[in-house]
């Protein structure tokens, strides 16, 4: 038996929302992790849709994998996640940082909800802590803390492969934002120092790519190419400058198109509101908020 077998790496672009989704396994028939699924989600008519989960699906069946978590990396401003359906779907656990309470507190208070949502992260199978190693099948995961984007971000370190969640973006489009509540430029810098101590070629998979226009979407680069070329974040770049910068480029910034939708059903792991007496599940848009 491989005492150390070798990940395969599946991602699946969303162009929608610029959001890479990930299946690790090791071979045909083995156990499986995804990684940052996306629901479509109309924000004209308040429709989902299923279709990007439908192709990991059908990846997963063709290649007859087993589905033994479902992890987020961070709860997502900018997409829903699609969690419940592939758990129905495939089984399997969803999982999220520990964390993660800190953001429900907060967004419990910007929607207003009342005692039927509990902050306590219980809406999620599994909640991870710093450190944690989470086994499938002959390959295992290790947590990665990487607070700062939000303040329950978490990576997933996969042999030489870590999944970056929005902590960093490829080279040439540099670091996630600070501006959401409970962000802190200070914390992503110290994250980020945290991933690039790990060896140069240690491959980054990224959750998002925004692209200049001269090139395609990209899913994966190396700390290596992130220490030497990345536009916020460079060896060389000091936290207060990196800080500086992001209070700057942060202020400049528009609120993502789904982040009200997306934090109500993403801090529910990705269920949506209790039903109304009509059957009908209904999202809060609270006015002047953020």
């Amino acid at each position: 038996m491989n005492p150390n077998p070798q990940a395969i790496i599946q991602d699946f672009f969303d162009p929608e929302t610029w959001t890479y989704t990930y299946v690790v396994y090791q071979q045909t028939g083995s156990p499986c992790v995804i990684i940052d699924s996306v629901l479509n989600y109309d924000p004209k008519s308040g429709k989902t849709g299923t279709h990007s989960a439908d192709a990991v699906i059908a990846f997963i069946q063709k290649h007859q994998l087993q589905t033994t978590w479902i992890l987020e990396t961070h709860a997502h401003a900018d997409h829903l996640t699609a969690a419940p359906y592939l758990q129905s779907q495939l089984g399997g656990k969803i999982a999220i940082g520990d964390q993660i309470t800190q953001v429900q507190g907060v967004f419990k208070g910007v929607f207003n909800l009342d005692e039927r949502f509990k902050p306590d992260g219980g809406q999620f199978d599994s909640l991870i802590k710093n450190g944690e190693s989470l086994s499938f099948g002959a390959l295992s995961l290790s947590a990665l803390f990487v607070p700062g984007h939000t303040p329950a971000c978490m990576a997933y370190v996969i042999g030489d492969a870590i999944f970056v969640g929005d902590t960093l973006f490829m080279p040439d489009v540099g670091t996630a934002r600070c501006d959401f509540p409970g962000g802190n430029a200070s914390h992503l810098f110290q994250s980020i120092q945290k991933i690039f101590s790990y060896p140069n070629d240690t491959k980054l998979y990224m959750c998002h790519d925004y692209p200049p226009e001269h090139r395609s979407a990209i899913c994966m680069t190396t700390v290596g190419d992130e220490r030497a070329n990345n536009i916020h974040v460079h060896d060389g770049v000091s936290e207060a400058g990196f800080i500086k910068m992001r209070a700057t480029r942060d202020a400049t910034l528009t609120m993502p198109t789904l982040i009200l939708p997306s934090i109500q059903v993403n801090m529910r792991a990705g269920h949506f509101p209790e039903p109304e007496s009509n059957g009908v599940s209904y999202l809060k848009i609270p006015l002047n908020a953020l």
